[in-house]
C-alpha cells in the first residue's frame, strides 16, 4: 500500500513540474512578443522624427527626435555599469534645443581603466544637430 501511495505522489509532482515549466515557457514567449513590439515601435518612431518640444508634448511612450541646439556645461556619470564583464560609466549630458527645451541625453557607456580613473570627455561643438529616440525614464527599482 505504501508503494502505491508513493507512486501517486511522484506522478503528481512530475505533472506539477511540467505545468510550472510550461507556464514559464509561455511567460518567456509573452516577453518576446512584448519586446518585439517595442522594437517595431522604435523603428517607426525614429522614421517620424519630431522637434524636441513637439516630442515632449506629444502623447505616447516613444518618439523620434531631430533638432538643433547645444549641450550645456556639466556631465552626469553613472558609475558601476557593467558591460561584457568590464566596469564602466554611463555618460549623460544636458541638451538645450534652439526652442528652449532641455533634456538629459544618454551619451553611451565608457569603459573604465583598471585604476578606475574617470574618463576625460571631449567638449562638443555648438550648435549641433541631434537625432535619436525619446523614451520615458526607466521605472524605479
Amino acid at each position: 500500500m505504501m508503494r502505491q501511495h508513493t507512486r501517486w505522489i511522484g506522478w503528481l509532482l512530475a505533472l506539477l513540474a511540467m505545468a510550472g515549466f510550461t507556464a514559464l515557457g509561455l511567460w518567456q514567449l509573452q516577453r518576446m512578443h512584448a519586446k518585439q513590439a517595442l522594437l517595431d515601435a522604435q523603428g517607426s518612431a525614429v522614421a517620424q522624427a519630431l522637434p524636441l518640444a513637439q516630442a515632449l508634448a506629444a502623447p505616447g511612450a516613444l518618439h523620434g527626435v531631430a533638432d538643433h541646439g547645444r549641450f550645456l556645461p556639466g556631465v552626469v556619470l553613472l558609475d558601476n555599469q557593467m558591460r561584457h564583464g568590464r566596469a564602466g560609466v554611463k555618460v549623460y549630458r544636458p541638451f538645450r534645443s534652439d526652442s528652449g527645451s532641455v533634456l538629459l541625453v544618454d551619451m553611451g557607456w565608457r569603459a573604465l581603466p583598471p585604476d578606475r580613473t574617470l574618463p576625460v570627455l571631449d567638449t562638443l561643438p555648438a550648435p549641433l544637430a541631434v537625432r535619436g529616440l525619446l523614451a520615458p525614464p526607466p521605472s524605479a527599482g
